[in-house]
This record gives structure tokens, sequence and C-alpha cells, in this order.
């Protein structure tokens, strides 16, 4: 008896054509051109995970320096200064401190400065 693949090969197409669910024109519609279109946004959310972690490191270390500025400080010296004084909080607490409480902020930043002298 020989052997049938429909089924397979429906479930295979199924599975490429609903992750392309929302991509426009052929791209969704086209067993071909999804799964192209669908292999390509693996790659590209493979690769963004990445970057991602990278922006918002990016991003914290800028809302830090912002913050250590308008203290006197700068970035690199203020970091210094919160090692000096043996504090270890992390880039993204230390830019949600300078965005959302300024005032805890200036304290670690006085701080700093006083350990720097």
């Amino acid at each position: 008896m020989r052997v049938k693949r429909g089924l397979a090969s429906h479930r295979r197409h199924k599975k490429y054509l609903d992750a392309a669910k929302g991509f426009r024109g052929g791209r969704s519609k086209l067993y071909r051109t999804a799964r192209e279109a669908v292999e390509r946004s693996w790659m590209y959310a493979f690769r963004d995970r990445k970057v991602k972690k990278r922006e918002f490191r990016k991003l914290w270390i800028l809302r830090i320096n912002a913050g250590a500025r308008m203290h006197g400080l700068s970035y690199s010296k203020f970091m210094h200064g919160l090692t000096l004084a043996g504090i270890s909080l992390n880039r993204k607490v230390l830019a949600d401190l300078a965005v959302r409480e300024k005032e805890d902020f200036a304290k670690l930043a006085q701080l700093a400065a006083s350990k720097l002298n």
C-alpha cells in the first residue's frame, strides 16, 4: 500500500501559515512566501532579543548620567563613588531612582561625591 503524505504536509504548511498570520498579502496566504517571511522573522526575533538587552543598558546609562550631572557628577565618577561607598545597585534600579525617586537619587549622588573626595 502506498504512503499518502497529504496530512503531514498539510500540517507542516498550516504551521507556517498560522505563524504568518497578520502578515500582508501573499506573505500570509502563499506557503512558500509565508515560510520565507516567517523564518526571516524568527531570525530577526532571535537577533533582537540580544539587541534589546544592549538598548536597555544604553537607556539606563543615559538616565543615570542625566541624573548624576544634575548633581555635578559625570556618570563614571558617580558609579565609581558608589563602588567606593560599597553600594551595589544595578543600572536598572539606579535609572528608575533617577527618574521616579529624585530625592533618593540625590542622596546617592551626595554619598558618591563624598566618597570621591
